[in-house]
């Protein structure tokens, strides 16, 4: 039995994917229809995330190459003209690593959504069937119920009562009859108890499997965002401990990459067979539970196919108001003479009005089209939503696999070039004037010099006024015990460096210290030494302690 279907068609990705190469392990074809029990058909799937494994081989096998090149090809000692490129290639490599992660991690968020959306579509879409199923065999479990046991009461007490009435006892066996044949009709009717639970134990188990792969994708996705902040973080601070941490962790990112693409890909291409055929696969695991007669009816929902409980619902609904005309005529003439059989004609009456009821229910509920739309929102859910989120999460991990390449081969470089650096920072001579350290040695001992030229000022002229006071003996035994020693203790003024003996004082027009040093010893006034040897309290406090011995 076939039908045209034409509320639904597979979209193309779907038959993109679904033309995609079935090989088993053996690397022999096999039919791309979907069986999911075949060993062959798995065999296929298993082919697939094969492949991904040998693309994650050739990648690290790839990249440990590069690694070594670099390390085997790399010069000790570069001129500064080939410094510039390799700093150019490692920041274009961290930029381009960058991007690819920024762009994955935003459509890997679009798939995961997606994904996540078409399965909850077709797990609403379940729900809903169960419902209407399990709607179905509540109505027919209580009609059913009603008809054997509380009619079957009614009828044996009103037996009774109207014994003495042949025509009376009659209409109750007619009655009775007509009650067998509701609960015939009703017996006809699929089992859908074995089917309701088959499909709470696949929504069930559905629901169970994607949250746990949403969250394992979310991880995975702040995973990688985490690692490229970090990355970017290492070469900004030229920090190589976490430049090293995070290779580590983008190796390990890699091989997650390429474990999820191989998932997605089989993933998608099993639903994508799946989804090209979808009725056929219903009828097969449906034909030992129920008619196929029945699951193309609620398949395909069309106005020229008949409806397979129609005559059944028409008996039942013929029957009830046979039974309905046969309690009016006894409440209207068997009531006077039997007041006692009052009760239970209203009782029998009160219930062939619920089971009418149930009847008005159980038609629109066993109609094609409710069922026929969950069907169909299903397989939108699956094959539009669901596929399509797959695609994107595959082109996520390509993506990922790009940016995570492009870093592994960005920080070595990296971390060579910082390495280079610091050697070159290590071998500036400190003593170098133009060094930032000995720029900052030199200031300090301006700020010094400057001191000592005040003093040298101070000093003169408190001499010039002692000298009229003290007399030339007491300052020239003053000299005789000061120690060459005292004035040399100053040579802290200079860094203690012999390279600035014979640099001048900084700012200041004066001549070496060792000029000051010969001129004491020899050229300066006894009053003048003396006034410098003897400095009282006040002066020190004045001065500080730069001039201390």
């Amino acid at each position: 039995m076939s039908s045209i279907r034409e509320d639904y068609r597979a979209p193309w990705w779907t038959y993109w994917l679904h033309n995609f190469p079935h090989v088993n392990l053996n690397f022999q074809p096999i039919d791309n229809t979907f069986t999911p029990q075949d060993q062959n058909y798995q065999q296929s799937l298993i082919f697939l995330a094969c492949m991904m494994a040998a693309g994650l081989g050739l990648n690290l096998l790839c990249l440990a190459i590069y690694l070594s090149c670099l390390c085997c090809c790399r010069k000790d000692d570069e001129e500064e003209e080939s410094k510039s490129p390799n700093s150019c290639c490692v920041t274009w490599s961290a930029v381009t690593a960058g991007l690819l992660s920024c762009a994955a991690v935003g459509v890997g968020f679009y798939g995961n959504s997606e994904t996540n959306d078409g399965v909850y579509q077709l797990t609403y879409s379940l729900y809903n069937t169960n419902h209407t199923l399990g709607g179905v065999d509540s109505l027919v479990t209580g009609t059913m119920g009603s008809m054997e046991s509380g009619l079957k009461q009614h009828l044996a007490r009103l037996d009774e009562i109207f014994a003495t009435r042949g025509d009376y006892v009659q209409t109750l066996r007619f009655m009775q009859q007509m009650a067998d044949n509701v609960i015939k009709q009703l017996s006809g009717l699929p089992d859908w108890d074995m089917t309701k639970v088959d499909v709470v134990a696949i929504a069930d188990q559905t629901t169970y499997v994607e949250y746990y792969r949403w969250l394992t994708y979310l991880l995975l996705l702040i995973l990688d965002l985490v690692i490229c902040l970090a990355a970017c973080l290492g070469l900004a601070k030229q920090s190589r401990w976490l430049l090293t941490t995070m290779m580590v962790f983008g190796v390990l990112t890699l091989i997650l990459s390429w474990a999820s693409l191989g998932a997605d890909l089989a993933t998608a291409v099993s639903t994508s067979d799946f989804c090209v055929t979808p009725d056929k696969f219903i009828m097969n695991q449906t034909k030992d539970l129920i008619s196929s007669e029945i699951v193309h009816y609620y398949l395909y929902c069309s106005q020229a196919l008949p409806n397979p409980f129609q005559q059944s619902l028409t008996i039942f609904q013929r029957s009830l108001t046979t039974m309905q005309i046969q309690i009016q005529g006894l409440l209207q003439f068997a009531v006077p003479l039997f007041p006692t059989a009052e009760r239970d004609l209203l009782g029998i009456q009160h219930l062939l009005n619920s089971s009418e009821a149930s009847l008005h229910q159980l038609t629109a509920l066993l109609d094609c089209r409710g069922l026929n739309k969950d069907y169909l929102d299903a397989l939108i859910g699956v094959c539009y939503d669901g596929v399509e989120g797959l695609l994107y999460l595959c082109l996520f991990s390509i993506l990922a696999i790009c940016a995570f390449c492009a870093m592994l081969c960005a920080i070595p470089r990296a971390w060579t070039h910082i390495a280079s650096r610091e050697r070159d920072y290590d071998d500036i001579d400190e003593g170098d004037p133009f060094n930032p350290q000995a720029r900052r040695v030199m200031t300090h001992n301006s700020n010094h010099a400057t001191n000592m030229h005040s003093f040298c000022s101070y000093s003169s002229s408190v001499g010039s006024q002692s000298s009229l006071h003290q007399p030339a003996a007491q300052a020239a035994q003053a000299v005789s015990n000061a120690p060459v020693s005292e004035y040399m203790n100053q040579s802290a003024l200079f860094g203690g460096n012999p390279r600035y003996e014979n640099v001048p004082l900084i700012g200041r027009g004066s001549p070496p210290p060792s000029v000051y040093t010969q001129q004491f010893r020899n050229g300066y006034s006894p009053s003048m030494r003396a006034t410098y040897l003897s400095m009282t309290e006040d002066q020190i406090r004045h001065f500080g302690n730069d001039f201390q011995a």
